[in-house]
This record gives structure tokens, C-alpha cells and sequence, in this order.
């Protein structure tokens, strides 16, 4: 049958799963996500565009806004094949996503592709026979609005990736970055760790009782925690201030200390003890609502301890494969399918009397909600269990966690009774809980994580003895027992995602991004599944706190997001509104205009920690200790947390030697000292004192420990053996050049001229000799040549020795087209270049740019984006 429609979806999975469900006329691709985007490079920037000072933004700014698009180089095939199939295709569907980037890629392909044909927007939440169908039947047209508010996204996220990121660069250190979420993001985390660093603990004493019931029975044992000593409530964590770490100055309680704690114990112990008071509540629990983005990945990180990325990328396949409705939503929303398949799946499965007694709904509260999707549930009506897919691992783990939520939207209350009892013990009363779950309804199936580890599981009985006032108790133990406050706990996944939504900053669908990207920058690490903030995320967000307070205020994020909602609803007109934001008085281009002129280096890169300041340096944190001659550094490890670092910390890591360690002696030729110092890269020699390079001093000479040596064998003749490196070991036979022998950023090496190789493991730099440099040296050669071999075998064309080193210049055939080759360093031709006519000097060219040293491009990486 002739091809007559051409559906494309983003993915070859879900382009197989749908191709099963159309007849045999349809014809289902992939594009493979965007085949268009802003360039991520200067080399991509169009040659008519790289003149124009917006080009290194990939938006006219000057000129309404217009993105500069360019298309993937990863894509040509599939744009080809795309092409291809629309040239027989009388009809063109774009099916992708129901969200923004979805409309969004179906519109850069209807705008690459220029079909002359007509086009449909067909979308669905599930992947099933029937959603498919019916989504085919009720076809639309690309919304401008949504690919709008997904574009001015695109362009706010690389207006602040693109301007402020250079400003890191010159403020703080190099190859940093900006976003527009992903610094709100790290300011949480930034705020959570200095209320953690200026947190001051607070210590109290209370009693806690192992009491019997008569008769003693291993059931009729329980424990209590004093409360009350005569008419004044004892002390717990909540009465300390977080900032002095004593109690709050107007709460009348009392703070028991070591001494009256067992003073008040051992009055006790021969006491009378009996029931003061019974009081059992009963509690109905309903269940949560089913999932959306961000409550799946907060469960299954709980749960399941996946991190957000993998939650997101094992529901992606889950949902392209057929098992899932759409992953990315907002919505609490469960159709009349979902909601008559789950309550026949929960009758057939834990019985009629686990069944809620009318169907529940639940209303999204998400004030920044987008699209109207369902919830995420499994996909059809049938509600199958995971026993009945072919699914296995972590994709049998999430459906089945998708799945248990499911069920217990539409299961009964469970019902829970409380039970406080206070038992009497001369003037101190003491008070024991438990709890009894008389009717388990919706625990049967499902039961919400915690952030706390040591919170109890709801569905778990812990019941005391049946108890009635003034029955008498046996006293078992009872013991004194000493507590510390504690600073309030870092961010995990989970709950960093529950606050980012919580204030409206991004969207559910960008949070594993958001978590992924702060962490891939070196702003954020994982320490015990929680995420910690380094010392460079601390100056960063200082120095955007300081002058771009705006840019990292949860409201105004929040209020961006609401704005982008009123653009997908066309209550507001996009370049406006970019207009304001970026050229406005108070505009970010502004902003940024200041802060170049303004804002000082030394202040940019410190973080004040009160009692410790810390500086971002070349090679990571430090801090200075001492003044003029006796100053010294402290490199600061790179899993120190700021919140852990107190002067008795920083006093340790000076005595270990990461800062200013007794010398090992003196060079006896210069008479400087010489240190064995430990650093960022590990464990190095140094001849002189850090002060070197300022004031006309020359830098302290430094040399790495080799990887076989350990620091603790290190003494002044190695030290200054390693020093004097590099040593030479004589000449070359043929070429009379020096062959020398030494220790460089990748180990140990010998060299002649240009000719570097490395030694084996094991091989020692200072006992190495001629005879066996020129053995590595000439196994070196010797593969360099056979690489200058296939090199000019396999060229398209060979355009000669280059003129610094010989080294042959040829043009190869790669997976992305054309290439200049000149040893390892590659460098792609102009999109338009002909490689035929191609000159060395052109080559020349090419490569000096792609290399930093010359041509029209002067940086051939940009920015980060968001």
C-alpha cells in the first residue's frame, strides 16, 4: 500500500510502539528530540551572523528578539530521512509530546521541513490502542501560543546563562556558569548550609522510663519520656534558639543538666509510679493524591533511592513503551477510565470492602499548573499489576510504585487510634504513645515515604498495654539521657524538589535537570543522599545575591513561571515582555553593565564565614592563615562542607600540612624553604613560600609526589631531587638533542625535542637512563608514525607537512562530514567549505582557531545556558 501519512514522534521506542497501532498506510518516525536549536557554540554561529555583537548571545537582541537557529549537526540523517518519507507523503502529523517542548519541537519541524502538504497536531497522554485512535480522530493545529512560551523560555534561560557567565569568569574563577533557575536552586541550598554553619547546638537532659504492667509480661512493657517536674515543663529542642543555642529567653521550662538529671533519677527510682491519665483518639487517614512529576521523583528517591535524572529516564521509557500515561504533569486528574479500571482492579485485589465508598477525584492545587494531562498512572483501563508485564529491575520498581498509588487513590480511609498515656511518679510526670491501626483500607497498598529516617511507617501497629488511671507500674529502668539540637537537615532530591515547587520556581518536568546540572558544574555534591553546596556556590550566590538580587528571589522566579504561563495563553505579548526584562532600567543587561564595572575580584571570590574566610582560587578554596612572613595557605578539601568548616577545623588541616607545614629543611644553594605541602591534586614539593609571584618575588617552584611514592618517605634530598627535575640524561644519538627526564600534569615522561613519552608504572623518574628513554622514546615514535600512516591513507586529501612540526595536514571523511586533521587535534570544516579546493592555509587556519591561538573566532565554547 503507498505511503500516504507521516506521523513523527521524538523517539524511535515510541515510534514503534505507535507504528502498532495505525494501519498499515502510516508511516512513524523519530526525530531524534530537537533538530534545531540556539548555537552552543561560536563555530556554529552562522558566518553572515558572527560579525553582529549579539551573535555570541544566538539572539538579536537589538532586533525583536529573534532566535538565531541552527540546525543539529547530529541530525542530518534523520532531517534526510525525514525529507525523504514527506516527499511520498500526501499528509504530515506531528505527534510529539503534550507539553511545550513538544509543541515546540513539532514546530522547528514543520519550519525545517516546509511541508506541501497539510499538517496535523495530533497529542495523547498514553500510549495505548485506543488513546492513539482517538488522537487521530481529534487532531488540532500547532498551538503558536505554547511554542512561544516554550521559545521565550529558551531565550530568558540563555539571556542569563550567557551575560552573567562571563561575569563569573572575570569575578570569581573560570568556566563558571548562571541560570536562571538553576542559581535560584543553588541559593536554597546555599541558605540551608549558612543556617547550618551559623546554627549553635544546645544540650539538654531528660529521663526516659522502662515501665511494666502487672503482671510483667514481655507485652506489657513499655517506655516513657519525662515531661513535667512540678508545674514546669521540661525543655526539648524546640525551646533552643537556633542562633545562641539557649533556650528562648520568655519559655518558662526547665533545663535539666547532667547532674540534676541523675539527681532527679536516683529520687525516682525508689518512687511510686502509677497511670495519671488515659486519653485514646481516633484519626482518619485518607489517601494521597496519584502522582505527578514531582511527587513521583520525590517517592521513588525515598523509596527507591533514585536520583530525579533516573526516576525521569526509567518513566520515560516506561511511558514510550505503552506501560504509563504521559510523565510530565502537573495535574492530580485521573480519567473516568482510570478511575472505573482502578476500583475494579482494587475489588478483584484486596476486596469490595477495601473500595472507597464513592469514586475520589482530586483537584490539582499546583498554582503554576500547565497542561490539563491526567496524573500519572499506568496507561488503559485494565490497571494490570507489575506481575502481569514483562517488566523487570528498576522499570518493574517504578510501575509498580506508580501502580500501588493508583490503587490507593480509591481505596477507603484508614482508620488509626491514638493513645497518650502520662504516668505519675512523685512530682514528675512522664508520658508513653502508641498507636493501633483498626482498619488498614489504602495502607494495604501504599504508604507515603519520609525525609525523616527515623520517622515510623503509618501502617505499623505500635500499641501500649491496655492502661486505666491510677493503675499502679512496675519501674524496670530508668536511665538519664543527654540530647544535642540539631541545625536544621540538608536538602535531599526530594525535598529540594518539594521546595522548588512549593515556591513555583521551574517546572516539575526540569527539576532532575536542575539537580543534575548544579552538580555536573561543581556546585552542589552528594554526601550521604544529601546535597551539599561547595564553597564556589557560596561566592557565587553571594555575588548574584548582591547585585542580581532579583535573579535569585524564589517570588520573582515564580512570578517569571506564572509569566510564561499568560504568554501560552496569549494574555501576553512575548518580545514586551523579553523587552522589559532585558533592556529595561533595571534590565539584566543593565545589571550586568555595573557589576563588570563595580564589582572587585578579592571581594567576588571570598566567602565570609564569620570567623573564617575562604577564598576561590585557581585551584580550588582556600583560606590565608597569619600575616606577612609567617602567612600561610590551607587548601581546603574538596569534600569539606562550609557548614563544617570552624576554625578547629581549619586549625587541623593546617597542623596535617594542607597549609603552612614546618619545612623540611633549606635548599643549600638559594636557602629557601622547602615544604611538603598537600593540595587539590594531592600531595606536592614546593621550594619557597606561597607569597611568591607578588611584588616582583618569583613563584615557588612546585613538583608532584610520582604516584609510587608516598609522602610520608619524603625528605629534603627527595625533595630536592624531585625539584631539580627536569634532569637530563645525555643526547640523542642521531639528533644530538638533549634527552630529559621529568614530571608533568599526566606523571612521569622522558622527552627529546617535541617527543614526549611516558614512563611504564613502576619506572622511576630519577633512576630512569638514556638507554631506556630512548627505548620509550622510540616505541613513542613509532606509533606516532603508524598514525601519520593512516592518517594520509585514509585522507580525502592530503594538504602537506605543517610548518611547525612536520606533522602531516590532512582532510578525513567523519560521522559529522569533513575534517582537518593535524596530529591529535581536529577541527571541522565550514559547513559550506568545499573540501576539494581546500588549501593548507586554510587548514592552518582552522586549526590555530580550534586550538586558541589566532583566527576571527576567539572562543570557541560559550557560556552555559541555564
Amino acid at each position: 500500500m503507498a505511503v500516504t501519512k507521516l506521523v513523527i514522534v521524538e523517539s524511535p521506542t515510541k515510534a514503534r510502539t505507535i507504528r502498532g497501532f495505525l494501519p498499515d498506510d502510516y508511516v512513524v518516525m523519530a526525530s531524534m528530540g530537537h533538530i534545531r536549536d540556539l548555537p552552543s557554540s561560536a563555530a556554529e554561529i552562522p558566518k553572515a551572523a558572527r560579525g553582529e555583537a549579539w551573535s555570541r548571545l544566538g539572539v538579536n537582541v537589538d532586533d525583536g528578539f529573534v532566535p538565531l537557529y541552527v540546525l543539529s549537526s547530529k541530525r542530518k540523517d534523520t532531517l534526510k530521512g525525514l525529507k525523504d518519507a514527506l516527499v511520498k507523503a500526501d499528509e504530515l502529523i506531528i505527534a510529539t509530546d503534550e507539553d511545550r517542548e513538544g509543541e515546540s519541537i513539532g514546530w522547528h519541524l514543520v519550519e525545517v521541513l516546509r511541508p506541501k502538504v497539510p499538517v496535523k497536531r495530533m497529542v495523547f497522554h498514553e500510549i495505548t490502542r485506543d488513546a492513539i485512535r482517538q488522537a487521530m480522530r481529534e487532531t488540532r493545529s500547532i498551538d503558536e501560543h505554547l511554542v512561544r512560551a516554550q521559545e521565550t523560555r529558551r531565550i530568558l534561560d540563555r539571556l542569563v546563562g550567557y551575560t552573567l557567565s562571563p561575569l563569573l569568569w572575570k569575578k570569581i574563577a573560570p568556566k563558571l556558569s548562571a541560570g536562571r533557575v538553576q542559581s535560584v536552586a543553588v541559593r536554597l541550598l546555599v541558605e540551608r548550609e549558612r543556617e547550618r554553619h551559623a546554627f549553635v547546638k544546645g544540650t539538654y537532659w531528660d529521663l526516659t522510663a522502662e515501665l511494666a504492667k502487672r503482671p510483667d509480661a514481655p507485652d506489657h512493657r513499655f517506655k516513657a519520656t519525662l515531661v513535667q517536674v512540678g508545674d514546669r515543663r521540661v525543655a526539648t529542642g524546640k525551646d533552643f534558639d537556633a542562633d545562641t543555642g539557649t533556650v528562648v529567653g520568655d519559655r518558662d521550662v526547665l533545663l535539666l543538666d547532667g547532674a540534676q538529671a541523675e539527681a532527679l533519677r536516683a529520687r525516682l527510682a525508689t518512687a511510686a509510679w502509677q497511670v495519671a491519665s488515659v486519653e485514646a483518639k481516633a484519626s482518619v487517614r485518607r489517601p494521597y493524591p496519584p502522582f505527578t512529576t514531582s511527587t513521583l521523583q520525590q517517592e521513588a528517591g525515598r523509596k527507591l533511592r533514585f536520583g530525579a535524572g533516573e526516576t525521569m529516564q526509567i518513566a520515560q521509557s516506561l511511558y514510550e513503551n505503552g506501560f504509563i500515561t504521559y510523565h510530565r504533569t502537573d495535574s492530580f486528574h485521573l480519567s473516568d477510565e482510570a478511575v472505573e479500571g482502578t476500583r475494579r482492579r482494587v475489588a478483584e485485589q484486596y476486596g469490595t470492602e477495601y473500595l472507597s465508598p464513592e469514586p475520589r477525584r482530586f483537584k490539582t492545587k499546583s498554582r503554576t499548573a500547565q497542561e490539563a494531562h491526567e496524573a500519572i498512572r499506568p496507561a488503559g483501563g485494565a490497571m494490570r499489576p507489575v506481575a502481569e508485564l514483562p517488566l523487570s529491575g528498576r522499570d518493574a520498581a517504578l510501575y509498580d510504585l506508580i501502580w500501588k498509588r493508583t490503587m490507593a487513590t480509591q481505596m477507603a480511609d484508614a482508620r488509626v487510634e491514638m493513645v497518650t498515656v502520662h504516668v505519675g511518679a512523685e512530682d514528675a510526670l512522664f508520658r508513653a504513645t502508641g498507636r493501633r491501626v483498626l482498619f488498614p483500607g489504602f495502607f494495604r497498598a501504599y504508604v507515603e515515604g519520609s525525609d525523616d529516617p527515623d520517622a515510623a511507617i503509618e501502617d505499623r501497629d505500635a500499641p501500649l498495654p491496655p492502661l486505666a488511671e491510677r493503675e499502679a507500674l512496675d519501674l524496670r529502668d530508668l536511665g538519664a539521657v543527654a540530647h544535642e539540637t540539631k541545625p536544621p537537615a540538608r536538602f535531599t532530591e526530594a525535598s529540594l524538589i518539594k521546595a522548588l515547587e512549593a515556591n513555583g520556581v521551574g517546572r516539575p518536568s526540569t527539576y532532575a535537570t536542575i539537580i543534575g546540572t548544579i552538580q555536573d558544574r561543581g556546585y552542589v555534591r552528594k554526601q550521604s543522599g544529601t546535597l551539599v553546596p561547595t564553597f564556589t556556590a557560596f561566592a557565587v550566590t553571594g555575588l548574584l545575591e548582591s547585585d542580581f538580587k532579583q535573579l535569585v528571589d524564589v517570588g520573582f522566579t515564580a512570578n517569571m513561571e506564572e509569566d510564561l504561563d499568560r504568554i501560552a495563553s496569549g494574555d501576553v505579548e512575548w518580545r514586551g515582555y523579553l523587552e522589559r526584562f532585558y533592556h529595561g532600567e533595571s534590565g539584566l543587561s543593565n545589571q550586568v553593565d555595573l557589576a563588570t564595572a563595580t564589582v572587585d575580584p578579592r571581594r567576588a571570590s571570598t566567602v565570609d564565614l564569620g570567623v573564617v574566610k575562604v577564598r576561590i582560587g585557581r585551584f580550588g578554596p582556600f583560606v590565608e592563615i597569619g600575616e606577612g612572613e609567617t602567612r600561610a595557605t590551607v587548601a581546603l578539601p574538596e569534600d569539606l562542607a562550609p557548614a563544617d568548616l570552624t576554625p578547629a577545623v581549619l586549625g587541623e588541616l593546617a597542623d596535617r600540612g594542607q597549609g603552612g607545614p614546618a619545612a623540611l629543611g633549606h635548599d643549600p644553594t638559594t636557602g629557601e624553604p622547602v615544604y611538603l605541602k598537600d593540595g587539590p591534586y594531592g600531595p606536592y614539593v614546593q621550594r619557597g613560600d606561597d607569597d611568591g609571584g607578588k611584588d616582583g618575588k618569583p613563584k615557588p617552584a612546585r613538583v608532584s609526589l610520582p604516584k609510587d611514592r608516598r609522602p610520608e618517605e619524603v625528605d629534603l634530598a627527595l625533595a630536592l631531587a624531585l625539584l631539580s627535575l627536569p634532569r637530563v640524561l645525555g643526547k640523542h644519538p642521531e639528533s644530538g638533542d638533549e634527552v630529559k627526564a621529568g614530571i608533568g600534569r599526566f606523571g612521569p615522561y622522558v622527552v627529546v625535542g617535541k617527543t614526549f613519552a611516558s614512563l611504564k608504572k613502576g619506572e622511576d623518574v630519577l633512576a630512569v637512563d638514556l638507554d631506556r628513554a630512548l627505548e620509550l622514546l622510540e616505541e613513542k615514535s613509532s606509533r606516532g608514525a603508524r598514525g601519520r600512516a593512516r592518517t594520509v591513507a585514509n585522507a580525502l586529501k592530503n594538504l602537506g607537512p605543517h610548518p611547525d612540526d612536520g606533522e602531516p595536514v590532512a582532510i578525513l571523511d567523519g560521522r559529522y562530514g569533513p575534517y582537518v586533521k593535524h596530529g591529535k587535534t581536529n577541527a571541522s570544516l565550514p559547513k559550506d567549505a568545499d573540501w576539494a579546493s581546500f588549501t593548507l592555509a586554510d587548514a592552518l587556519r582552522l586549526l590555530a582557531t580550534k586550538s586558541g591561538r589566532g583566527g576571527p573566532i576567539k572562543r570557541t565554547r560559550m557560556a552555559a545556558g541555564a
